[in-house]
């Protein structure tokens, strides 16, 4: 049974409910008392089940509200997405806590790197067919109008990709972190090009060989299980989308020399998708302690002078893709929630909580503003840009459309 609320206990109430104010939620204590006295009602409330719950999330609110609502003595009365959202906005700057601690993380070896794939993304596929599309899609799909189903959003987002980098029957292609294989899949069968992927999870790399051998694409694509750092021989294309979040600042160098090496200098292109900032700040504290240990989003100045300058590489194209993700995200939360009780049997209530917790808020960053998702184009210095017009992007080309092949370079 919890303690009373003394006057101790009122204060630091108190306290939080003035952090909680911006964002119109109640905090209400484990005696149903609250210290909320706005005028407006509130968009949601949080119940502390007691005194240690009250302190921790004042005292390391980023690490410990995860905590405390994973394992239940911390409760969010209200639609947990919008209570997360407004949460959100009430931080959008570094904390000291945040700025020491970027600074003592660890760097990705590639050790590490293995531990931190193994750690989220072997936890087995059953458990992402719960709640991904069917081509177990893992990241940020693209929704050329709002209500489209998210099979179809995230297969449009693949022929972005394949639009920006302009891909040509044969063309060679290096993809670093290729998930399940759906998008190299799709680049081999829609466009004729020849893939190697690379992927530190044995898990998604047997699936993806076993998928490619069904499809009949296997010798069109290679699925290596393997570090990026690893990679060797030439490219056509160089293409990443979502494994940029798990690099981290330190191994950025690593990074620009395999794209310096691999990517042929008269018409090679690449395009890295990834999650990132407006200013630099470490990801959260619990979400790197519970889901995605060693992941850094890093602002567009620190891709573009950590990785591709030193790659001598040509920034072409920008695109932010945020809304996109926070509704990708709120799919997944809704699918994820429909198989909740399959998720409890398998791994346990709190490990339940944890990601229905990290879905949510994953959501609410970039509905805030707080993540980013950037797609950004590039090519080698010295090598013409792989499109006249952006609005080239917009034609769709396949694996044996007639049309003529785009031109490198135009004479002046």
């Amino acid at each position: 049974m919890p303690s009373g609320v003394g006057w101790l206990h009122r204060q630091l109430a108190a306290l939080l409910q003035a952090e909680l104010a911006p964002a119109a939620v109640r905090l209400e204590l484990w005696d149903a008392s609250s210290p909320y006295a706005a005028a407006q009602p509130p968009i949601g409330t949080l119940v502390a089940a007691d005194a240690r719950t009250l302190r921790a999330v004042l005292v390391n609110p980023h690490l410990q509200f995860g905590e405390c609502y994973v394992r239940g003595t911390l409760r969010i009365r209200g639609e947990l997405a919008r209570v997360l959202e407004a949460i959100s906005r009430l931080s959008l700057l570094p904390t000291w806590r945040e700025r020491i601690s970027s600074k003592l993380a660890p760097g990705n070896s590639v050790q590490r790197a293995r531990r931190n794939v193994h750690h989220h993304y072997d936890l087995g596929n059953d458990f992402y067919s719960w709640w991904l599309d069917e081509q177990l899609v893992y990241t940020c799909a693209y929704f050329e109008q709002p209500d489209v189903p998210l099979e179809q959003a995230q297969v449009a987002k693949m022929d972005l990709i394949c639009r920006k980098l302009r891909l040509q029957p044969g063309d060679a292609v290096v993809e670093a972190g290729c998930g399940w294989g759906a998008l190299a899949l799709h680049m081999a069968r829609e466009y004729g090009v020849h893939v190697r992927a690379f992927n530190l999870s044995h898990e998604q790399i047997t699936y993806a060989r076993a998928r490619a051998v069904r499809e009949g694409l296997a010798r069109q694509i290679e699925f290596i299980e393997d570090d990026y750092r690893n990679v060797t021989g030439a490219c056509d294309v160089f293409v990443s989308v979502g494994m940029l979040e798990h690099v981290g600042l330190r191994h950025y160098p690593s990074l620009a020399v395999v794209m310096r090496r691999v990517l042929r200098r008269a018409h090679g292109r690449g395009l890295l998708h990834f999650i990132g900032r407006d200013i630099p700040r470490p990801l959260n504290a619990w979400i790197r302690r519970r889901i995605f240990p060693g992941g850094y989003p890093p602002t567009l100045s620190e891709v573009a002078t950590r990785v591709l300058a030193p790659a001598r590489m040509s920034i072409l194209d920008v695109e932010n893709l945020r809304l996109h993700y926070a509704r990708t995200l709120a799919h997944w939360s809704r699918r994820f929630m429909a198989a909740a009780d399959q998720v409890r049997t398998r791994y346990g209530e709190e490990f339940q909580r944890a990601w229905e917790l990290y879905l949510a808020g994953s959501e609410a960053a970039f509905a805030a503003g707080s993540l980013q998702l950037f797609q950004v184009v590039f090519a080698p210095a010295e090598a013409a840009p792989p499109y006249w017009t952006r609005a080239e992007i917009d034609r769709p080309r396949r694996h044996g459309d007639t049309e003529e092949a785009f031109v490198y370079s135009v004479p002046l």
